[in-house]
């Protein structure tokens, strides 16, 4: 696993005597499917170093000490009894909108369903009008926050989504408040344009015209700026249709914006299938979706994103079926849905609700964190595992193996983030 090019390298930083060096080195699959979702690639006693921001070597930390040149100027992290895998990619995220919707717990308590509350002018459509009238500089700094607190979490990289402007001068001004974060903050951010994340108030009843002016203004806008490199759209009952979802991503797919969709969250619209003959990049939700669908993203090779901490927070009795698509062979990756409904920012959360309540194992859900999660917005060159010439995006855990990311949970483990080859979170 060494760099045969190494010798006489003198590291930036290196990483010694790590208890478990986490590899996901790609000998197995990227991205990971069925069995080998469980190859984490262990290395014992592991060490890396780092040069100029990218990994110039892994291996045992004897081997380590022969390959590479350290100085007094080289930073040497021990990590003894200490776990080290890549930093986490979370691939499904709201991250831009304003205030909060902290009140709907009580009304979900009280048992009103995702789409009652925003029947009532509560869920989606409250972050709206919250959000519309935020300025881009309180988006960024919200963002901001955010973000923070997903890095302390051991997360590197998101995939950003807009989706709560619903205007094309809203979504403008969320997507560029991204562009915004990517530049100050030191998580990277993949941008994603969700104008059809929900019909705003002044076309209720007119989601067509909706649709049109989607596709007829507000994609050309956002290609125009290249501000969006994926293209979302809630595929849903009473939502979008299958039928609109395709002409969305059909026109974003014509302005070079790649595909992805929210599918199946509350019923079964045959958004697998749609995911399927359009051959999306990835698909989040997929709570309710049929076998057929199922095999079919398995076969167009379709990442499924699943999202375990929105039907808890939902209260729902359903969970997507991760044991089912794993089985099936379908690419499975896992993020946390951050949003004003979900509001979490640790991936920690969602590897521990995907085994509790999707019976994922913990080197299933460590790989949908990492590099499956890498896949799904197509930076697998470039992060999600620890191999030589990758970025140098690390989280150490200031446990002994795997295992604790999901046996000890409600606390960050957290013992340091590297982002870039740079130490930026010590805890």
């Amino acid at each position: 696993m060494s760099s045969k090019n190494s010798k006489g390298i003198i590291p930036d930083t290196v990483i010694i005597h790590a208890n478990e060096l986490v590899t996901l080195n790609s000998k197995f699959g990227v991205p990971r499917i069925g069995k080998a979702m469980k190859e984490l690639a262990i290395i014992n006693d592991g060490a890396l170093a780092i040069k100029d921001g990218k990994i110039v070597f892994v291996g045992t930390t004897n081997e380590l000490m022969n390959a590479v040149k350290i100085n007094e100027k080289t930073i040497q992290i021990d990590a003894t009894n200490k776990l080290v895998t890549p930093g986490f990619v979370d691939p499904h995220v709201h991250l831009i909108f304003a205030g909060s919707r902290e009140n709907e717990l009580t009304m979900k308590l009280a048992g009103k369903t995702y789409l009652e509350i925003l029947e009532a002018g509560g869920g989606i459509l409250k972050t709206v009008k919250e959000t519309r009238k935020a300025t881009i500089e309180e988006l960024v700094e919200n963002g901001k926050n955010i973000l923070n607190k997903m890095l302390k979490h051991g997360t590197t990289t998101v995939e950003a989504k807009s989706g709560y402007g619903l205007s094309t001068k809203d979504e403008i001004k969320s997507l560029e408040a991204v562009r915004v974060l990517d530049k100050q903050h030191p998580i990277d951010l993949v941008p994603t344009f969700l104008g059809a994340h929900a019909i705003p108030p002044e076309f209720k009843g007119r989601t067509d015209e909706y649709v049109d002016l989607v596709i007829s203004e507000m994609l050309p806008k956002v290609a125009e700026k290249g501000l969006a490199e994926f293209c979302d759209v809630f595929c849903e009952k009473g939502i979008f249709s299958i039928d609109q979802t395709r002409k969305i991503l059909l026109a974003a797919k014509n302005l070079g914006i790649k595909m992805i969709i929210h599918i199946d969250e509350i019923v079964d619209t045959n958004g697998a299938a749609l995911a399927a003959e359009l051959k999306a990049v990835q698909t989040g939700h997929l709570l309710q979706s049929n076998d057929t669908g199922l095999k079919a993203m398995a076969k167009a090779g379709v990442i499924a994103i699943l999202l375990p901490g929105t039907p808890f927070c939902l209260m729902m009795k359903d969970y997507a079926p991760a044991r089912k698509m794993i089985e099936y062979g379908i690419p499975v990756a896992i993020a946390t849905d951050l949003n004003p409904n979900c509001w979490t920012e640790s991936m920690l959360m969602t590897i521990v609700l995907s085994c509790y309540n999707m019976k994922m194992s913990p080197a299933e859900a460590l790989t949908a964190a990492t590099i499956n999660a890498a896949c799904a917005i197509q930076r697998e060159n470039e992060i999600g595992s620890l191999e030589v010439g990758k970025k140098a995006d690390i989280a150490i855990f200031e446990v002994p193996n795997y295992y604790f990311l999901s046996y000890q949970f409600g606390i960050n483990l957290v013992s340091k983030v590297i982002k870039n080859g740079k130490i930026v979170v010590e805890n």
